[in-house]
C-alpha cells in the first residue's frame, strides 16, 4: 500500500495505507511531544524540511504562517491550519524557532533528518520513512479534496506544475472512476438505473478531458457539491483548510 510518510506515489508502507501511518504516529506521540510539533508544521505547511526548522512565531501572522522557501527563496503565505493551531498552541514559545534540539538550539537539516527517522521508528512506521513524504502527502490530500495544481502550489510553493500534477491527476482517476461506477451501480449489465442526469455525465466527461494543467482560467475548485454528491457513499470531501 501507498506509504504516507515515506512515497506517496509507491506503493510501500503501513498495511493501514497512508492515513493509517498518520494515525499511528499520532497516537503514539501526543500533543505536547516535540515530535508532534515536527509532525504537524511537516503534514500542515507542506513545507520542505529546511523550511520547517526555521519556522518560528514571529512567522506567524493574523492567521497566516510567512515563509521563505530555502530552494526557490519565494515567499509564501499559508493560512494555519486548526490542527496545527491546536498544537502550537500546546507548546510554549521559549525559542525564535518552534523546533529545536533537547540543548535548546535550532536544528540543522541532516541532525532532523534523523531525529525525525528515530520518532518514526518509535511510532512502530517502516525503516526509511522521512520526512520528506509528509510535503507529498500535503499535495495528495489537497488533490483529493479537488484543488487544483495551481492551489496546490500556492502551498507546497513548487516551482513549475509538473510535479504537482502528478498528484491532481491521480486524484482526478480516482473522483472519475467512482464517478463512472456510480453510474452503473446496482446492475448486473453494466446498464445505468434510471436516467443519467447531464450534470453527472457532464462531470466525467470533464474529468476525462485531461484538464490538469492548472491553467487558472479552468482551474477546478474544492469541493463541489456536484462532487460530493456523487462520491458521498464512497469517501468523505475535503476543502482545502481540511486536509486533516
Amino acid at each position: 500500500m501507498e506509504s504516507a510518510i515515506r512515497n506517496c506515489a509507491r506503493p510501500e508502507g503501513s498495511k493501514h495505507g497512508p492515513e493509517g501511518e498518520v494515525a499511528q504516529f499520532e497516537a503514539i506521540h501526543p500533543i505536547v511531544s516535540r515530535a508532534r510539533l515536527a509532525f504537524g508544521l511537516l503534514l500542515y505547511t507542506g513545507q520542505r524540511r529546511g523550511d520547517v526548522i526555521r519556522m518560528g512565531r514571529q512567522h506567524v501572522r493574523a492567521g497566516f504562517l510567512q515563509v521563505r522557501q530555502e530552494k526557490t527563496r519565494a515567499i509564501l503565505e499559508i493560512p494555519l491550519h486548526p490542527a496545527l493551531q491546536e498544537i502550537l498552541a500546546a507548546h510554549p514559545a521559549e525559542h525564535l524557532t518552534f523546533l529545536t534540539t533537547r540543548a535548546g538550539e535550532p536544528f540543522t537539516a541532516a541532525g532532523f533528518t534523523g531525529w525525525f527517522r528515530d520518532r518514526c521508528r518509535e511510532a512502530g512506521l517502516p525503516i526509511g520513512l522521512s520526512a520528506h513524504g509528509l510535503r507529498k502527502a500535503t499535495c495528495r490530500r489537497l488533490a483529493e479534496a479537488g484543488c487544483s495544481a495551481n492551489q496546490i502550489a500556492a502551498i507546497s510553493g513548487h516551482a513549475t506544475l509538473r510535479e504537482v500534477e502528478r498528484y491532481t491527476k491521480a486524484a482526478s482517476q480516482k473522483r472519475m472512476a467512482a464517478a463512472a461506477m456510480k453510474v452503473i451501480s446496482g446492475t448486473n449489465t453494466g446498464k445505468p438505473i434510471g436516467k443519467v442526469s447531464q450534470s453527472e455525465s457532464q462531470l466525467i466527461e470533464n474529468e476525462g478531458s485531461g484538464n490538469e494543467t492548472g491553467d487558472p482560467g479552468r482551474a477546478r475548485t474544492c469541493d463541489l457539491p456536484l462532487r460530493r454528491r456523487l462520491l458521498s457513499d464512497n469517501s468523505a470531501p475535503h476543502d482545502v483548510t481540511s486536509i486533516h
